[in-house]
């Protein structure tokens, strides 16, 4: 018998453990209902405002994706090879030194390029081939 065979119309449906809203036993949603709506407003705002950065980001990265693929085409024309990694190393010195600054841990930064960096190289050898 399933969890939804057992349950009864009158009874809240569970969506999680019990107590993992910090031993209550409430569900998300009767514990959502306790919560000022001050605070819900405030949570609602925060979160369209990271919305809107993920937006930026989603951008920024395209336009990034646009001039790199620029030059993947310049490298394929001119036989260079895919990666450069005495370039690769001074960018993530470079954007450790500026996740330092902006107070992000420097290793995620650097994991984020790297993550970029395989992606762009993947391109270049993609043009490359073509």
């Amino acid at each position: 018998m399933t969890h939804s065979e057992t349950h009864r119309a009158d009874e809240p449906v569970r969506t999680s453990a019990p107590g993992a809203d910090g031993a209550s036993g409430r569900t998300p949603a009767t514990a959502a209902r306790d919560i000022d709506d001050s605070v819900l407003a405030e949570l609602a705002r925060l979160r369209d405002s990271i919305d809107n950065i993920d937006a930026a980001v989603v951008h920024m990265l395209a336009e990034r994706f646009k001039c790199t693929q620029q030059v993947g085409h310049l490298k394929a024309a001119h036989k260079l090879p895919p990666a450069d990694p005495g370039r690769e190393a001074r960018q993530i010195a470079r954007l450790r030194q500026l996740a330092e600054s902006a107070k992000l841990d420097p290793a995620f930064a650097e994991k984020l390029l790297n993550f970029i960096i395989a992606e762009v190289i993947r391109h270049h050898e993609t043009i490359a081939r073509s």
